[in-house]
């Protein structure tokens, strides 16, 4: 079905939130993206989703149709702050008292510092072919490795700066390897990178951030032990980086946790299997 979407204003601050919303009855699920890639991550999802449950789908700062402030400090911390306005916004739209987090990838640490931090608002949280603390079976992607290498990442980014035609065949090839089905591929990765540009500056310095945030993150895993809400951790079984090694550690550390690794589903398993991810979601 054709989902009604509607926009939801959300401030951060002085900033504007790109937030959109579906109209349902229940728990809402709060959609959130990674990099390098934003709402649209979600299109084969949320017609699936939709008349199930409210769901709300947005842009992190410097991502998408969010605003873009320069020389602001763009990492998983922050994000953190991002989610608090959403949740709080969508919240009262929707007039719930619990919401449905679904992270994936880069958006892993600010899901789960939040959820961490407000356990009683969390109904569920969704977990798709993401991270939150280092481990050795997790693997960067190609692309992200060498921009989050510390003196690799210089060097590479001041040749894709001058080289445009060399930047787009980079995303074109790693983001291909994300997706599965060729045709989706080559609909959806276009539309990604349309409004990858203008989100470099966050890229980048969430790139600066990564090991960071992956290794500080291993002091929280008591918590995780401790985390009372349902733990969902659906991840695509062909995904070569955060594989299915990654989901069984993760739902070996929560308490209320299910594990569903879907064959046939890469990275981004809610491109590649959206309908078994929404009945999953619930």
């Amino acid at each position: 079905m054709e989902a009604p979407v509607q926009s939801l204003p959300v401030r951060r601050g002085q900033y504007r939130l790109n937030v959109e919303v579906v109209p349902g009855t229940g728990m809402p699920v709060v959609l959130m993206h990674g990099f390098p890639d934003n709402i649209h991550l979600y299109d084969q999802l949320l017609p699936h989703l939709a008349g199930r449950r409210p769901v709300a789908r947005f842009d992190f700062l410097g991502w998408g149709l969010s605003d873009k402030p320069a020389r602001y400090p763009y990492t998983a911390a922050n994000q953190v702050g991002d989610l608090a306005a959403v949740a709080e916004a969508v919240s009262e739209h929707f007039g719930a008292d619990q919401l449905v987090l679904v992270a994936h990838d880069a958006s892993g640490p600010p899901a789960i510092d939040w959820a961490l931090a407000h356990p009683g608002q969390v109904g569920a949280l969704v977990l798709l072919n993401t991270y939150y603390h280092w481990t050795p079976s997790l693997r960067r992607p190609p692309a992200i490795a060498l921009y989050s290498t510390p003196i690799v990442r210089g060097a590479a980014r001041a040749i894709v700066r001058r080289r445009p035609d060399l930047d787009r065949r980079l995303y074109t090839w790693q983001v291909g390897r994300f997706i599965c089905d060729p045709q989706i591929r080559a609909r959806l990765i276009p539309s990604l990178y349309e409004q990858f540009g203008p989100a470099r500056p966050a890229f980048w310095r969430l790139n600066n951030d990564l090991l960071t945030a992956v290794l500080t993150r291993r002091r929280r895993i008591p918590d995780l032990r401790r985390f009372a809400p349902p733990v969902k951790v659906i991840f695509g079984a062909r995904d070569r980086y955060l594989n299915p090694r990654v989901a069984k550690q993760f739902a070996g550390l929560f308490p209320h946790s299910e594990l569903h690794l879907l064959d046939g589903a890469g990275h981004y398993v809610q491109v590649d299997r959206p309908r078994q991810v929404a009945d999953l979601i619930g």
